[in-house]
């Protein structure tokens, strides 16, 4: 086919005949003149009668307190008494007392039980102490873990005796912490063989 056997008229009509005019398309609303299509932001239209809360949604905001108080108030209460238990005030040493297990005293060469009753507070902390004899000789610092409830502790110092004749001795408790108190007691080893 040559340049000159060319025509415009073999191509199909669709090529010219545009795009759809607007009375093919429908519009979703007609508000006045105003015609909106398709998807999009629509005019917010009045309701026609007032809008309100129902009165029981008025009064379930202001009665919240009332209801959850007495709940909140109970919760408070149980915290505060489990944070005074926890952090309350320690352990405190009300009375010290010492005796020895046999009156009499120890028998030849044999060993005397001296026992410290230190009542507490019943609060749970650490007992500081030392044992101080009459011959001039005292313990090491010594510690006694009390846990909590426990209204008493029992401390005991072992003392051993050898040789014959007779003995006044006397043993004392000094509490280091917490309060700084001391008892003794005295008894008297004899050994007559």
């Amino acid at each position: 086919m040559s340049e000159d056997e060319y025509s415009a008229t073999v191509l199909g009509s669709h090529w010219f005949s545009g795009p759809p005019q607007p009375q093919d398309a429908v519009p979703d609303r007609v508000e006045g003149s105003v015609l909106r299509f398709g998807p999009g932001v629509t005019a917010a239209v009045p309701a026609p009668f007032p809008v309100t809360a129902p009165p029981a949604a008025q009064r379930r905001g202001s009665g919240g307190w009332r209801r959850y108080g007495l709940a909140a108030v109970v919760l408070l209460a149980v915290l505060a008494y489990l944070g005074w238990q926890r952090y309350g005030p320690s352990l405190g040493v009300r009375d010290v007392a010492v005796s020895v297990t046999d009156p009499k005293g120890p028998a030849c060469d044999a060993t005397a039980d001296v026992v410290a009753l230190v009542r507490t507070n019943g609060r749970p902390g650490t007992l500081r102490y030392r044992w101080i004899r009459s011959d001039g000789t005292q313990s090491e610092e010594l510690t006694e873990r009390v846990p909590r409830g426990r209204k008493e502790a029992r401390l005991h110092l072992l003392w051993t005796f050898h040789g014959t004749g007779t003995h006044d001795a006397s043993a004392k408790l000094q509490v280091v912490s917490p309060g700084g108190r001391s008892a003794a007691t005295q008894f008297t080893y004899r050994c007559a063989r």
